[in-house]
């Protein structure tokens, strides 16, 4: 069985989105002075490949998982787009690979003009049973939308959303899926490390 890691590498000086707090790794004992390597990491709970909490934006897993093929798409993925995907009607993970991944390869600074899950996709979504939605960016959302309406509609059904995602040596279709995040009490996000094997 072949894992194919989907995760973003925290690096110093990441790409994160704009305003997010820049990525810090620092050292803070070293071999040479102490005999053991010590680093502080500092970032931001959406750092990377994350997993939004419903408290992200909404007061108070493992299994198998679709890779829908959205490349063509520009600006909001709607329901039309979601329709014409294929994805299976049993699909209750959806990881949506689109053509964000190559922004990952190499890695580049934030941009504004990603390809986002438009309000009528999350309906769409919501309305076929999903359990979780997966993107290929640092945000599911398109970027300046206001009242965050895509995640309110996903977070607000109980759906978590997988961010930051890289699916770029990724074929469309059915995989399994394991998506851990960190366990941070009362968080709005979780770090999180993403993997995908095929059946």
């Amino acid at each position: 069985m072949k894992l194919i890691d989907v995760t973003i590498p925290i690096r110093d000086a990441m790409t994160v989105y704009r305003g997010n707090p820049a990525v810090r790794v620092r050292p803070v004992m070293t071999l040479e002075k102490d005999g053991v390597r010590v680093s502080e990491l500092r970032c931001g709970s959406h750092t990377g490949t994350h997993v939004d909490a419903p408290r992200h934006f909404i007061n108070g897993g493992k299994g198998p998982a679709w890779v829908a093929d959205l490349r063509r798409v520009r600006g909001g993925i709607g329901a039309l787009d979601l329709a014409k995907a294929r994805i299976p009607l049993a699909s209750r993970r959806v990881l949506l690979r689109t053509s964000n991944s190559r922004w990952w390869h190499p890695a580049r600074a934030f941009r504004t003009d990603f390809v986002y899950l438009a309000p009528d996709g999350a309906d769409w979504l919501v309305e076929r049973g999903v359990h979780l939605v997966g993107i290929d960016y640092l945000s599911i959302e398109g970027y300046g939308v206001r009242g965050a309406p895509t995640h309110r509609r996903l977070l607000g059904a109980g759906i978590p959303i997988l961010e930051g995602l890289d699916l770029f040596n990724v074929r469309p279709g059915r995989w399994q899926m394991a998506a851990f995040p960190l366990r941070i009490k009362d968080g709005d996000a979780g770090l999180t490390r993403a993997v995908l094997w095929a059946r």
